[in-house]
């Protein structure tokens, strides 16, 4: 299948993401086998398409697409026939056929954590996605959310802040900034090494129904989902759900009893979602996934030792540096004790530290 067929199959009427998927794993010849096994009205638009092209609106909306995508550098029209089309998203029932995409493609190499939360978030909740969104991208991770206010956007703009990549999923156009606060959020992904993406055609106003249907593009671009901060029904819990049903691990980070914010994370753990109190406690789970990360970035720039990536100035406990470098407890404590000595990290309550230079 070319880019260009799967932007008609993407433009026919009555044939859904989940149904465009069933047909695809079938493997039809093109065209007839497509023919063949859709229900109409696809099938009539199709035959049209494909006999009379200029007399089909089909071929009105493909070249409208073509032309988006040639007109900036920066435009990218994804399908699955694209060599940057994630490969992740054929794991999910119901993958868009095409992403519109305005950015950089690169920022889909690393592998990717889902961080979404609430919209009101806490001062607590909005330093915790701040953190996870930096410290992840400082591991070679990218940040994967909706570009939505508070924790969505406070862990995007964190990830950009510290120089790693993060693509956001929209609800709208690729073209449409939503909500307007994010303008310069919006920019900065565009044009930083970041990614937009959307399944809707540019110029696409957000749509309240978008917003869940755009969830499962998210959670589908990730390995992960950490949900930092949550409402008992809130929609950050829709994206655990759905990241449960494509078989991505869910995280949560615990709150306060007495803080409604938190309610919707205390549940989530409670039905199985693993805590996340620390960076640790993620990579101790999807570490394997870990891509160039900043432990290669530190050798490459000369340093002595790659166990100091994993440090920061928050205390990493030990066996989690252990998951996360790989190398066995006796070494782990070996070398630590020779950084210490070095002057390059210390033993504090709760793990390990790196020390400023």
């Amino acid at each position: 299948m070319t880019a260009r067929e799967w932007l008609i199959l993407a433009a026919l009427p009555g044939l859904g993401p989940r149904r465009l998927a069933q047909l695809a794993e079938a493997a039809p010849a093109w065209p007839d086998g497509w023919l063949a096994a859709m229900p109409e009205p696809a099938r009539s638009h199709l035959r049209l398409w494909l006999h009379h092209p200029a007399r089909s609106p089909l071929q009105v909306q493909l070249d409208a697409a073509l032309s988006w995508e040639a007109a900036a550098d920066h435009h990218h029209l994804l399908t699955p026939a694209h060599d940057h089309w994630p490969a992740l998203l054929a794991q999910i029932p119901d993958p868009p056929p095409v992403l519109w995409a305005s950015g950089d493609l690169a920022a889909l190499a690393p592998p990717g954590l889902a961080i979404v939360g609430s919209r009101r978030p806490s001062r607590d909740g909005l330093h915790n996605a701040q953190r996870f969104g930096r410290e992840l991208a400082e591991q070679g991770w990218c940040v994967i959310s909706g570009m939505a206010l508070g924790v969505d956007g406070a862990a995007q703009q964190a990830a950009l802040d510290a120089g790693g990549r993060s693509v956001a999923v929209l609800g709208c156009g690729v073209d449409v900034v939503y909500p307007q606060r994010h303008r310069q959020l919006y920019a900065r992904l565009r044009d930083e090494g970041g990614l937009l993406l959307a399944e809707h055609p540019p110029g696409t106003a957000a749509h309240p129904s978008f917003f869940p249907r755009r969830n499962r593009i998210v959670t589908g671009l990730a390995h992960g989902v950490l949900v930092v901060e949550a409402a008992e029904k809130s929609g950050s819990l829709v994206s655990a759900r759905l990241a449960t049903e494509q078989n991505r691990e869910v995280f949560a980070v615990p709150g306060s009893i007495h803080n409604p914010q938190a309610r919707g994370c205390l549940d989530l753990i409670r039905d199985g979602a693993a805590m996340a109190t620390c960076l640790a406690d993620i990579l101790g789970e999807l570490g394997h996934w870990t891509a160039p990360s900043q432990a290669l970035a530190f050798a490459a720039a000369g340093e002595q030792d790659p166990l100091l990536a994993w440090l920061s100035d928050r205390p990493t406990p030990l066996d989690a540096l252990v998951a996360l470098s790989g190398h066995d407890v006796s070494d782990c404590q070996l070398r630590l004790l020779e950084l210490e000595l070095e002057g390059l990290a210390t033993q504090a309550v709760g793990g390990w530290i790196r020390l400023p230079r």
